[in-house]
Protein backbone atom coordinates (compact mmCIF):
# COMPACT_ATOMS: atom_id res chain seq x y z
CA UNK A 1 0.00 0.00 0.00
CA UNK A 2 1.43 2.92 -0.93
CA UNK A 3 1.79 5.98 1.80
CA UNK A 4 1.11 8.97 1.67
CA UNK A 5 3.17 11.75 2.45
CA UNK A 6 1.79 15.16 3.55
CA UNK A 7 4.13 18.57 3.28
CA UNK A 8 5.11 19.94 6.42
CA UNK A 9 3.22 22.66 7.71
CA UNK A 10 4.48 26.29 7.54
CA UNK A 11 6.31 27.65 10.64
CA UNK A 12 4.97 30.09 12.06
CA UNK A 13 5.56 31.90 15.51
CA UNK A 14 2.00 31.33 17.09
CA UNK A 15 -0.34 28.46 18.08
CA UNK A 16 -2.90 27.66 15.14
CA UNK A 17 -6.19 27.54 16.45
CA UNK A 18 -7.75 24.24 17.07
CA UNK A 19 -10.29 22.41 19.23
CA UNK A 20 -7.65 20.81 21.26
CA UNK A 21 -4.75 24.11 22.34
CA UNK A 22 -5.90 26.43 24.60
CA UNK A 23 -5.79 30.32 25.24
CA UNK A 24 -4.01 32.03 27.55
CA UNK A 25 -5.84 33.71 30.62
CA UNK A 26 -4.82 36.05 32.92
CA UNK A 27 -5.25 35.48 36.48
CA UNK A 28 -3.55 38.13 38.29
CA UNK A 29 -0.80 36.32 40.81
CA UNK A 30 3.05 36.98 41.33
CA UNK A 31 4.84 35.39 38.74
CA UNK A 32 4.77 37.19 35.27
CA UNK A 33 6.58 34.04 33.33
CA UNK A 34 4.06 31.29 33.97
CA UNK A 35 1.08 30.81 31.95
CA UNK A 36 -2.31 28.95 32.28
CA UNK A 37 -4.54 28.14 30.05
CA UNK A 38 -8.45 27.53 28.96
CA UNK A 39 -9.76 25.07 26.68
CA UNK A 40 -10.88 26.69 23.32
CA UNK A 41 -14.17 26.40 20.96
CA UNK A 42 -13.48 24.86 18.09
CA UNK A 43 -13.50 26.67 14.84
CA UNK A 44 -15.21 26.26 11.99
CA UNK A 45 -12.83 27.11 9.35
CA UNK A 46 -9.19 27.57 9.05
CA UNK A 47 -8.28 31.27 8.07
CA UNK A 48 -4.71 32.13 6.24
CA UNK A 49 -3.32 34.16 9.49
CA UNK A 50 -2.47 33.29 12.68
CA UNK A 51 -4.47 34.67 15.23
CA UNK A 52 -3.66 34.75 19.06
CA UNK A 53 -4.55 36.18 21.96
CA UNK A 54 -1.97 36.87 24.47
CA UNK A 55 -1.80 38.17 28.70
CA UNK A 56 0.50 37.96 31.19
CA UNK A 57 -0.50 35.49 33.96
CA UNK A 58 1.04 35.93 36.94
CA UNK A 59 0.19 32.32 38.83
CA UNK A 60 2.14 29.61 39.74
CA UNK A 61 3.02 26.65 37.95
CA UNK A 62 -0.10 24.04 38.99
CA UNK A 63 -0.52 20.31 37.95
CA UNK A 64 -2.70 21.46 34.86
CA UNK A 65 -0.07 24.04 33.47
CA UNK A 66 1.61 23.05 30.18
CA UNK A 67 5.32 23.19 30.07
CA UNK A 68 7.51 24.36 27.11
CA UNK A 69 8.71 21.37 26.37
CA UNK A 70 5.49 19.68 25.46
CA UNK A 71 3.04 22.30 25.02
CA UNK A 72 5.24 25.46 23.29
CA UNK A 73 6.73 24.12 20.38
CA UNK A 74 6.97 27.43 18.63
CA UNK A 75 9.12 29.01 21.63
CA UNK A 76 5.81 30.82 22.75
CA UNK A 77 7.46 31.11 26.17
CA UNK A 78 10.56 32.75 25.04
CA UNK A 79 8.07 35.54 22.82
CA UNK A 80 5.96 36.86 25.51
CA UNK A 81 9.06 36.98 27.92
CA UNK A 82 10.32 40.01 25.66
CA UNK A 83 6.93 41.70 26.23
CA UNK A 84 6.67 41.39 29.54
CA UNK A 85 6.64 44.38 32.21
CA UNK A 86 10.27 44.10 34.42
CA UNK A 87 7.64 45.56 36.97
CA UNK A 88 4.27 44.56 38.56
CA UNK A 89 1.15 44.51 36.92
CA UNK A 90 -0.50 47.89 36.94
CA UNK A 91 -3.07 46.77 38.45
CA UNK A 92 -1.83 45.45 41.61
CA UNK A 93 -2.08 47.43 44.76
CA UNK A 94 0.02 50.13 45.83
CA UNK A 95 0.85 48.36 49.00
CA UNK A 96 1.83 45.22 47.17
CA UNK A 97 4.33 46.95 45.18
CA UNK A 98 5.78 48.60 48.30
CA UNK A 99 6.05 45.91 50.15
CA UNK A 100 8.21 44.08 47.30
CA UNK A 101 10.21 47.15 46.51
CA UNK A 102 10.80 48.98 49.73
CA UNK A 103 10.15 46.19 52.31
CA UNK A 104 7.45 46.11 54.88
CA UNK A 105 7.29 49.80 56.17
CA UNK A 106 8.94 52.98 54.27
CA UNK A 107 10.85 55.09 56.77
CA UNK A 108 10.27 58.29 54.41
CA UNK A 109 6.93 57.72 54.94
CA UNK A 110 6.90 56.90 58.58
CA UNK A 111 8.15 60.14 59.44
CA UNK A 112 6.03 62.00 57.49
CA UNK A 113 3.05 60.35 59.30
CA UNK A 114 5.02 61.55 62.49
CA UNK A 115 5.10 65.08 61.53
CA UNK A 116 1.29 64.76 60.44
CA UNK A 117 0.80 63.78 63.78
CA UNK A 118 2.61 66.29 65.58
CA UNK A 119 1.23 68.87 63.14
CA UNK A 120 -2.31 67.73 64.10
CA UNK A 121 -1.83 68.27 67.47
CA UNK A 122 -0.35 71.64 67.38
CA UNK A 123 -3.19 72.56 65.93
CA UNK A 124 -5.93 71.28 68.10
CA UNK A 125 -3.73 72.77 70.72
CA UNK A 126 -4.26 76.20 69.55
CA UNK A 127 -7.97 76.07 69.28
CA UNK A 128 -8.10 74.05 72.27
CA UNK A 129 -6.63 76.89 74.17
CA UNK A 130 -9.46 79.10 72.33
CA UNK A 131 -12.12 76.83 72.78
CA UNK A 132 -13.67 74.44 75.46
CA UNK A 133 -16.30 72.25 74.42
CA UNK A 134 -16.04 70.59 77.42
CA UNK A 135 -16.86 73.90 79.46
CA UNK A 136 -19.63 74.72 77.18
CA UNK A 137 -21.42 71.94 78.04
CA UNK A 138 -21.06 72.34 81.47
CA UNK A 139 -21.86 75.67 81.64
CA UNK A 140 -25.16 74.80 80.29
CA UNK A 141 -25.92 72.70 83.20
CA UNK A 142 -24.24 75.40 86.01
CA UNK A 143 -26.68 78.10 84.03
CA UNK A 144 -29.76 76.26 85.22
CA UNK A 145 -29.23 74.72 88.07
CA UNK A 146 -26.06 74.68 89.61
CA UNK A 147 -24.85 78.51 89.62
CA UNK A 148 -23.14 77.52 92.70
CA UNK A 149 -20.69 75.39 91.08
CA UNK A 150 -19.11 78.60 89.40
CA UNK A 151 -18.83 80.67 92.95
CA UNK A 152 -15.25 80.01 94.88
CA UNK A 153 -14.81 79.96 98.32
CA UNK A 154 -11.82 82.86 98.11
CA UNK A 155 -11.35 85.18 95.86
CA UNK A 156 -7.40 87.01 95.52
CA UNK A 157 -6.70 89.48 92.79
CA UNK A 158 -3.44 86.83 92.37
CA UNK A 159 -1.85 84.21 94.57
CA UNK A 160 0.18 86.74 96.66
CA UNK A 161 -2.88 87.26 98.93
CA UNK A 162 -3.17 84.06 99.88
CA UNK A 163 -1.91 82.99 103.50
CA UNK A 164 -0.55 80.00 102.45
CA UNK A 165 0.74 79.34 106.17
CA UNK A 166 -2.95 79.82 107.43
CA UNK A 167 -4.36 77.25 105.05
CA UNK A 168 -1.54 74.91 106.23
CA UNK A 169 -2.74 75.16 109.57
CA UNK A 170 -6.31 74.51 108.61
CA UNK A 171 -5.23 71.06 107.62
CA UNK A 172 -4.87 71.37 103.75
CA UNK A 173 -2.19 69.09 102.22
CA UNK A 174 -1.39 70.28 99.22
CA UNK A 175 -2.06 72.94 96.52
CA UNK A 176 -2.96 72.87 93.28
CA UNK A 177 -2.30 75.43 90.26
CA UNK A 178 -3.71 76.41 87.26
CA UNK A 179 -1.34 77.93 84.65
CA UNK A 180 -2.23 80.43 82.36
CA UNK A 181 -3.20 83.71 83.48
CA UNK A 182 -2.62 82.10 87.50
CA UNK A 183 1.07 81.47 87.31
CA UNK A 184 2.33 82.41 83.95
CA UNK A 185 0.48 84.89 81.45
CA UNK A 186 -1.00 82.89 78.93
CA UNK A 187 1.20 80.58 76.51
CA UNK A 188 4.68 81.22 78.31
CA UNK A 189 6.51 78.51 80.61
CA UNK A 190 7.93 80.87 82.75
CA UNK A 191 6.64 82.35 85.97
CA UNK A 192 5.33 85.88 86.29
CA UNK A 193 8.37 87.58 88.15
CA UNK A 194 6.40 89.05 90.73
CA UNK A 195 4.71 85.90 91.99
CA UNK A 196 8.18 84.33 92.86
CA UNK A 197 8.04 85.35 96.42
CA UNK A 198 5.24 83.91 97.01
CA UNK A 199 5.24 80.66 95.25
CA UNK A 200 8.59 80.32 97.34
CA UNK A 201 6.54 81.02 100.30
CA UNK A 202 4.14 78.29 99.35
CA UNK A 203 6.73 75.47 98.72
CA UNK A 204 8.29 76.21 102.06
CA UNK A 205 5.06 75.72 103.96
CA UNK A 206 3.82 72.59 101.53
CA UNK A 207 6.97 71.22 100.67
CA UNK A 208 6.83 68.82 97.60
CA UNK A 209 2.73 68.63 97.73
CA UNK A 210 2.35 71.38 95.06
CA UNK A 211 1.46 70.72 91.10
CA UNK A 212 0.33 72.45 88.02
CA UNK A 213 -3.06 70.70 86.58
CA UNK A 214 -3.54 72.67 83.15
CA UNK A 215 -6.03 72.60 80.25
CA UNK A 216 -2.41 73.25 78.20
CA UNK A 217 0.81 72.16 79.67
CA UNK A 218 0.32 67.98 80.97
CA UNK A 219 -2.80 67.68 79.10
CA UNK A 220 -2.16 64.63 76.60
CA UNK A 221 -4.97 65.49 73.71
CA UNK A 222 -2.48 69.10 73.49
CA UNK A 223 0.97 68.57 75.01
CA UNK A 224 1.06 64.79 73.48
CA UNK A 225 4.65 64.76 73.68
CA UNK A 226 5.05 66.13 77.20
CA UNK A 227 7.59 68.56 76.15
CA UNK A 228 5.60 71.67 77.52
CA UNK A 229 4.95 69.61 81.41
CA UNK A 230 8.82 69.27 81.25
CA UNK A 231 9.46 72.86 80.27
CA UNK A 232 7.61 74.33 82.81
CA UNK A 233 8.58 71.88 85.21
CA UNK A 234 12.17 73.00 85.28
CA UNK A 235 11.14 76.88 85.09
CA UNK A 236 8.78 76.94 88.22
CA UNK A 237 10.17 73.79 90.14
CA UNK A 238 6.56 72.78 90.14
CA UNK A 239 5.31 68.69 89.37
CA UNK A 240 2.92 69.40 86.49
CA UNK A 241 0.18 66.26 86.46
CA UNK A 242 -0.56 64.54 82.97
CA UNK A 243 -4.07 64.26 82.97
CA UNK A 244 -6.52 63.44 79.98
CA UNK A 245 -9.30 65.39 79.98
CA UNK A 246 -9.89 69.05 79.94
CA UNK A 247 -11.53 71.00 82.95
CA UNK A 248 -13.77 71.34 84.25
CA UNK A 249 -14.82 67.95 82.88
CA UNK A 250 -13.52 64.63 84.55
CA UNK A 251 -13.09 63.74 88.18
CA UNK A 252 -10.01 64.31 90.42
CA UNK A 253 -8.30 60.66 90.63
CA UNK A 254 -4.99 61.72 88.88
CA UNK A 255 -4.69 64.11 91.72
CA UNK A 256 -5.30 62.63 94.37
CA UNK A 257 -3.06 59.58 92.83
CA UNK A 258 -0.67 61.96 92.88
CA UNK A 259 -0.70 63.45 96.79
CA UNK A 260 -1.78 60.70 97.83
CA UNK A 261 -5.08 62.10 99.69
CA UNK A 262 -8.74 62.97 98.98
CA UNK A 263 -9.23 65.77 97.56
CA UNK A 264 -11.31 67.53 99.93
CA UNK A 265 -7.88 68.36 102.23
CA UNK A 266 -6.59 70.17 98.65
CA UNK A 267 -6.31 73.22 97.22
CA UNK A 268 -7.36 74.45 93.54
CA UNK A 269 -6.36 77.74 92.74
CA UNK A 270 -7.21 79.19 88.92
CA UNK A 271 -8.48 82.35 86.78
CA UNK A 272 -11.11 80.23 85.74
CA UNK A 273 -14.95 80.62 87.05
CA UNK A 274 -16.27 77.84 84.88
CA UNK A 275 -13.26 75.75 84.60
CA UNK A 276 -11.17 76.02 87.46
CA UNK A 277 -13.96 76.81 90.01
CA UNK A 278 -16.60 74.57 88.72
CA UNK A 279 -13.96 71.70 88.14
CA UNK A 280 -12.82 72.26 92.06
CA UNK A 281 -16.06 73.01 93.59
CA UNK A 282 -17.31 69.12 91.92
CA UNK A 283 -14.77 67.59 92.94
CA UNK A 284 -14.04 68.75 96.89
CA UNK A 285 -11.04 71.24 96.64
CA UNK A 286 -11.33 74.26 97.99
CA UNK A 287 -11.65 76.66 95.06
CA UNK A 288 -9.41 80.13 95.00
CA UNK A 289 -9.86 82.63 92.32
CA UNK A 290 -7.66 84.77 90.92
CA UNK A 291 -7.42 87.83 88.43
CA UNK A 292 -5.79 87.28 85.45
CA UNK A 293 -1.93 88.27 85.34
CA UNK A 294 -2.67 90.09 82.06
CA UNK A 295 -5.52 89.96 79.05
CA UNK A 296 -3.06 91.40 76.19
CA UNK A 297 -1.81 87.73 75.24
CA UNK A 298 -5.32 85.97 75.42
CA UNK A 299 -7.41 85.70 72.33
CA UNK A 300 -9.98 87.71 71.33
CA UNK A 301 -13.20 84.85 72.24
CA UNK A 302 -11.36 84.37 75.78
CA UNK A 303 -11.59 87.55 76.52
CA UNK A 304 -15.24 87.97 75.63
CA UNK A 305 -16.16 84.59 77.70
CA UNK A 306 -14.28 85.96 80.79
CA UNK A 307 -15.98 89.12 80.86
CA UNK A 308 -19.26 86.25 80.63
CA UNK A 309 -18.20 84.37 83.62
CA UNK A 310 -17.22 87.78 85.45
CA UNK A 311 -20.78 89.03 84.59
CA UNK A 312 -22.44 86.15 86.01
CA UNK A 313 -20.38 85.26 88.93
CA UNK A 314 -21.41 89.29 90.05
CA UNK A 315 -24.64 88.87 89.56
CA UNK A 316 -25.23 85.36 90.72
CA UNK A 317 -23.05 87.34 94.14
CA UNK A 318 -25.35 89.94 94.31
CA UNK A 319 -28.89 87.74 94.80
CA UNK A 320 -27.72 86.53 97.89
CA UNK A 321 -26.43 82.94 96.29
CA UNK A 322 -23.59 81.43 98.19
CA UNK A 323 -20.84 79.29 97.15
CA UNK A 324 -20.11 75.71 98.63
CA UNK A 325 -19.34 75.52 101.93
CA UNK A 326 -15.66 73.47 103.09
CA UNK A 327 -15.19 71.72 106.47
CA UNK A 328 -11.91 72.85 106.97
CA UNK A 329 -12.45 76.83 106.22
CA UNK A 330 -15.67 77.85 106.73
CA UNK A 331 -15.27 81.54 106.15
CA UNK A 332 -12.94 82.56 103.44
CA UNK A 333 -11.56 85.34 104.18
CA UNK A 334 -9.29 83.77 107.33
CA UNK A 335 -6.94 83.14 104.59
CA UNK A 336 -6.78 86.19 102.28
CA UNK A 337 -3.60 89.07 103.18
CA UNK A 338 -2.49 92.21 101.67
CA UNK A 339 0.28 90.99 99.30
CA UNK A 340 3.84 92.18 100.41
CA UNK A 341 4.90 95.27 98.96
CA UNK A 342 6.79 95.50 95.64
Amino acid sequence: MQSISSPPLPKCPYALPNPSPPLFFHHPTKNPTCLSFLPLKPLTHFTSHCSLSLSLSHTKPTPNSHSQSDSDPYNLHTLLLQYSPSSEDPTTSSSSSRNNQAGPESPFEDQTEKVGNMWLADLKAALGQRLNFGAIVLSARVFVRDQHLALPHVSVPDIRHIDWVELHRRGFKGVVFDKDNTLTVPYSLTLWGPLGSSLEQCKSVFGPDIAVFSNSAGLYEYDHDGSKARELESAIGIKVIRHRVKKPAGTAEEIEKHFGCKSSHLIMVGDRPLTDIVYGNQNGFLTILTGPLSLAEEPFIVRQVRKLETALVSTWSRTGLKPMSHRLLPDGMQCVKHPPTL
